[in-house]
């Protein structure tokens, strides 16, 4: 999937996109805003490298922080829920993760955890990405982009 192709969907189907991002650091929203038009449907999107913003910025509970970790499936749709409404947009996408060399909280290098929130609820998964640092951030984008088409198209089917 690319980013051209998910920009036309969201301009086809007159809806919008944000994102917040941990260890991409803003490279889907980048990503997306490369295709000409995008200026219609991606609102924006927040940067919530540091913990402590997941809950300032996209209203990531502390609690639940604590009790399933940053990277986890939970904070990751938090976060897709907290750009969606931050930003006024259709949909939210969420990324979490570990880039790496080392691990974090438990978690290994290449772990990353992906949610997308729309009206009816959101949706989330957990990966295992290989590769350095790079190639740990560049999958995640396009797995997020995956995600965000996939969960469109589940949305158009009854």
């Amino acid at each position: 999937m690319t980013a051209a192709t998910v920009v036309a969907e969201l301009i086809r189907r007159k809806e919008t996109v944000a994102t917040c991002e941990s260890l991409t650091a803003g490279l889907l929203c980048a990503e997306l805003t490369t295709v000409p038009g995008s200026s219609a449907v991606v609102r924006g999107g927040l940067v919530t490298y540091a913990t402590d913003l997941k809950t300032s910025l996209a209203g990531v509970g502390a609690d639940l922080i604590a009790r399933h970790g940053v990277v986890s499936r939970a904070v990751a749709e938090a976060m897709a829920t907290g750009a969606a409404r931050a930003c006024a947009a259709t949909w939210g996408v969420g990324l979490t993760g570990v880039a790496g060399p080392d691990g974090l909280d438990g978690k290994p290098a290449g772990t990353v955890c992906l949610a997308v929130a729309g009206r009816s609820g959101s949706v989330s998964i957990e990966l295992s990405l290989p590769g350095d640092r790079a190639a740990v951030r560049a999958g995640t984008v396009v797995a997020a982009l995956e995600l965000l088409a996939q969960t469109m198209a589940e949305a158009d089917t009854p």
